[in-house]
């Protein structure tokens, strides 16, 4: 199965831009194009939202409404990574990012309990 790991958290000011990685190790016999990858975000005290979904091969594309026309994702199977790209950033915008894989087919906004394997998460500071 796959193993996640996010990158790209940072500092960034309010309007900025950020763009996280989900890379996935895999093992022998399983590959990335298998897997759905949905990114999550968590605040402390609250359950883990779900953000943005792409489907295998990257045709299909999902945004919570709180997310929708400023952050983008995608995916490169070849070199098994999945990005999500934050603009326009705002202070709700602050929180841990993780990456999710599930080989489920469903394409809609993620929902935590559909997804099997998890990064470890990496973190988003909005602040001047």
């Amino acid at each position: 199965q796959l193993q996640l790991v996010e990158s790209g958290g940072g500092l960034v000011l309010p309007g900025g831009s950020l763009k996280l990685s989900c890379t996935a190790s895999t093992a022998s016999g399983y590959s990335f194009d298998e897997y759905g990858i949905g990114w999550f975000r968590q605040i402390p005290g609250q359950g883990r939202e779900g953000v943005s979904y792409i489907s295998r091969y990257g045709t299909a594309t999902e945004y919570a409404t709180s997310v929708k026309g400023r952050f983008t994702i995608s995916r490169d199977n070849a070199k098994n990574t999945a990005y999500l790209q934050i603009d326009s950033q705002k202070s709700d915008d602050a929180a841990v990012y993780y990456c999710a894989a599930t080989k489920g087919r469903t394409v809609a906004v993620p929902r935590e309990g559909k997804y099997d394997l998890w990064g470890q998460g990496t973190q988003v500071t909005v602040s001047t």
